[in-house]
C-alpha cells in the first residue's frame, strides 16, 4: 500500500511540474501557431499573438486598407481588417457606420474574398470602437487589426482615419511596455526642445506628466469596476498601437483635444506666454502633433507650479505633509489651480473633501497609476539597451483569458469626462 502511495505522489509530482513549466515558458518556448484561450463554455474567446507578429500585421493592413480604390470608399461606410491567427490571411469588410457604432450590436458582413464574418460590437467609440468578428465557415475568431473611418463634414470626407482598438489577442506586456516608452520618450523630447528655447522644465514635473498621459484617458467608470492591472497597461497598448495617431480623435464634451486633453483658450494662452517657443497656431493641429502637444502640456505644468509654489498656504501644506506636489499637480490640470490655496487654508489636511467630485476620482485614478505602474524618468534608464519587446517588470502580467473576461464585459469607453483646464 505504501509504495503504491509513493508510486501515485511521485506521478502527480511529475505531471505538476510539468505543468509548472509548461505554464512560466515564456513567448520563446512556443511554437509558431499562436495560443489559444477559450471560455468556460469552450468556445474561443482570442488568440495572442507576438509582439512581432502584430506589429507586421498592423503594417500589411493598413497598406490594404489605404490601397483600396476610391469607387469602394463610402462616408458611410467603415472598413475593418482582421487577421487569421493560423493563416496569417487578412480579411477585409465593410459596415454600416450607424450600425458600427451601437454598443452590443451583431452584424454579418462578407469579406473581400466573398468569406462570411459575425461582428459584435463590445464597445461603440468612434474610431476607436472595439469589436469580436467569428469567421462563419468554421466559427472561429478573427483578430480585429485596425479600422478605415472615414470622417465626414458637411457632407464630405475630410479625413479618412486609421485605428487600431485594444483587442485582448493584441495586448501584452511586451505591447505595454512599447507604449511606455513611446510616451516617455515623447515627453523627454519636448523637455529638450523646451529646454532648448530657454525654458527648463524639472525632471519631477515631467515625471508627473507622464502619469497624466495614461490618467487623462482613464474612464471613470472603468476605473471603479475593471481591474486597473489589466485597464492601465490597455491605455499604454493603445499608445504602442498607434503611436503618433494615438487618441487623435479624442475630444471631450469640454471640448478638450487629443493626447493631452487642452481646452483651446488654454493652448491660445500658453502660445500668448510663451511667444519664443514655436508651438502650431491651430488648436486642433497642435493637439494632434504628440511632439507639439506635450510641449504645451509642460509648458502649462511648469507655469501652474511656479505660480503655486508662491503661495504660502501651498507652501505649508508641503512643508506639513497634508499635500503632495504630484497631487496638486494633477487636481489642478483637471480642475481650476487657482482655487487650490483657498481648499487648503479651509480645509487644511481634508482638503481634499472640498475639490470637485470629478477631481478627486482624478486623484485616485493618479494614486493608482502610480501604485500599479512604475513610470518616471529612472524606468527608461536602461531603454537604449533593451528591447521594447522584452518582458517589462514594471507591468503585472495577467492571463490571457483574464483579459478577454475583463475587456469582453466593459460597458463604457475609454476616454469619459474630460474637463477643461481652465477657471470653471
Amino acid at each position: 500500500m505504501r509504495k503504491n502511495l509513493i508510486f501515485l505522489l511521485a506521478i502527480f509530482v511529475c505531471a505538476f511540474g510539468f505543468t509548472l513549466v509548461s505554464a512560466q515558458s515564456g513567448p520563446n518556448n512556443r511554437t509558431p501557431e499562436a495560443v489559444s484561450t477559450f471560455s468556460a463554455a469552450g468556445e474561443p474567446n482570442a488568440t495572442a499573438l507576438s509582439s512581432a507578429d502584430i506589429f507586421s500585421h498592423l503594417s500589411e493592413a493598413r497598406r490594404k486598407l489605404s490601397s483600396r480604390p476610391a469607387s469602394a470608399i463610402s462616408g458611410e461606410l467603415v472598413t475593418l481588417a482582421a487577421v487569421n491567427p493560423r493563416t496569417a490571411e487578412i480579411s477585409l469588410f465593410s459596415l454600416g457606420k450607424d450600425e458600427f457604432l451601437v454598443r452590443d450590436a451583431d452584424l454579418s458582413a462578407t469579406t473581400q474574398t466573398g468569406g462570411a464574418v459575425r461582428i459584435h460590437v463590445v464597445r461603440a467609440n468612434g474610431v476607436n470602437t472595439a469589436v469580436t468578428v467569428t469567421d462563419l465557415s468554421n466559427g472561429r475568431p478573427l483578430i480585429p487589426l485596425m479600422v478605415q473611418f472615414p470622417i465626414v463634414k458637411g457632407g464630405a470626407i475630410t479625413e479618412m482615419a486609421y485605428y487600431t482598438s485594444a483587442h485582448p489577442a493584441l495586448l501584452s506586456p511586451q505591447v505595454t511596455e512599447t507604449g511606455q516608452k513611446y510616451v516617455r520618450r515623447m515627453l523627454d523630447a519636448a523637455a529638450e526642445r523646451l529646454a532648448q528655447n530657454g525654458v527648463v522644465v524639472p525632471a519631477d514635473i515631467v515625471d508627473i506628466a507622464e502619469h497624466l498621459c495614461i490618467v487623462e484617458h482613464t474612464d471613470h467608470k472603468r476605473f471603479k469596476n475593471e481591474d486597473r492591472t489589466l485597464l492601465f497597461p490597455e491605455i499604454l497598448s493603445l499608445y504602442a498601437l498607434n503611436q503618433g495617431n494615438t487618441y487623435r480623435y479624442s475630444v471631450s464634451s469640454a471640448g478638450a483635444g487629443g493626447m493631452i486633453q487642452m481646452i483651446p483658450r488654454t493652448y491660445a494662452a500658453i502660445r500668448d506666454q510663451h511667444a519664443g517657443v514655436s508651438l502650431q497656431a491651430d488648436f486642433v493641429d497642435g493637439m494632434r502633433n504628440h511632439s507639439n502637444a506635450l510641449q504645451a502640456m509642460l509648458l502649462y505644468m511648469n507655469d501652474t507650479w511656479n505660480n503655486l509654489n508662491q503661495s504660502p498656504e501651498v507652501q505649508e501644506a508641503l512643508r506639513s505633509g497634508i499635500a503632495s506636489k504630484p497631487e496638486l499637480m494633477a487636481a489642478g490640470y483637471n480642475s481650476n489651480p487657482m482655487k487650490l490655496p483657498m481648499y487648503l487654508k479651509n480645509g487644511g489636511a481634508q482638503w481634499r473633501t472640498l475639490i470637485p467630485a470629478e477631481t478627486q476620482i482624478y486623484l485616485a485614478i493618479y494614486s493608482s497609476v502610480d501604485s500599479t505602474l512604475q513610470l518616471g524618468s529612472h524606468s527608461t534608464a536602461d531603454e537604449k539597451t533593451s528591447s521594447s519587446l522584452e518582458t517589462p517588470a514594471m507591468v503585472a502580467q495577467p492571463s490571457m483569458a483574464s483579459t478577454v473576461l475583463s475587456w469582453l464585459g466593459r460597458s463604457v469607453s475609454i476616454g469619459g469626462p474630460l474637463l477643461g483646464r481652465l477657471l470653471r
